[in-house]
């Protein structure tokens, strides 16, 4: 019986030396993000969007039968017809019916009304570019509005895989036909 009191002793001793406090170093990552690819992608957007703001700045100053208005978005706008009766501005929720057109930077038309049909809008419930978006809640019922979308505000890198091309800006020429409050939002 002597042997259950070493047994005891020995279990005893492996268990305090393998629960000894020795630092064990962490490990290191076997690849380092140095963040160089972000910081390139950012320089290239810079210089994507100053050389487009120069192009839509150059085609603002050539059009000086129109008077422009930058918008807090990053998108610059001109009436073609303007309603000067205290209206109302769609707001989320309503629907908004309208036409558009869209041209490229040149004038040249890549989708004509036509093409994109009239349009019915829940205003900020559905997916539609960010400068449309935006632009379609500075409008008032019976205008027309051109707006100048850089490429962020419009299609982006992608383009929309027919007509507008990657990082293309464009020329959106919306006319607001009619805005109606949402009839199920009442309920």
């Amino acid at each position: 019986m002597k042997l259950q009191p070493l047994v005891f002793a020995c279990t005893f001793l492996i268990f305090v030396c393998s629960c000894s406090q020795r630092q064990e170093e962490a490990r290191r990552p076997i690849s380092h993000a140095s963040g160089t690819f972000i910081k390139k992608s950012i320089e290239r957007n810079k210089k994507l969007v100053a050389n487009e703001e120069k192009i839509i700045d150059s085609i603002i100053k050539n059009d000086t039968l129109k008077e422009y208005r930058a918008s807090n978005k990053g998108y610059w706008y001109k009436y073609e017809t303007k309603v000067d009766e205290a209206t109302a501005f769609p707001k989320r929720g309503d629907i908004a019916y309208f036409d558009y057109e869209i041209k490229d930077i040149e004038n040249t038309i890549i989708y004509t009304k036509f093409e994109t049909k009239p349009q019915v809008y829940y205003v900020d419930k559905q997916d539609m570019i960010s400068g449309l978006r935006d632009g379609i809640k500075l409008m008032k019922k019976g205008e027309i509005v051109s707006f100048l979308f850089p490429s962020h505000m419009a299609y982006g890198y992608h383009g929309d895989d027919k007509k507008i091309g990657i990082n293309q800006p464009i020329i959106c020429t919306v006319t607001l036909k009619d805005i109606q409050p949402d009839p199920q939002a009442q309920n």
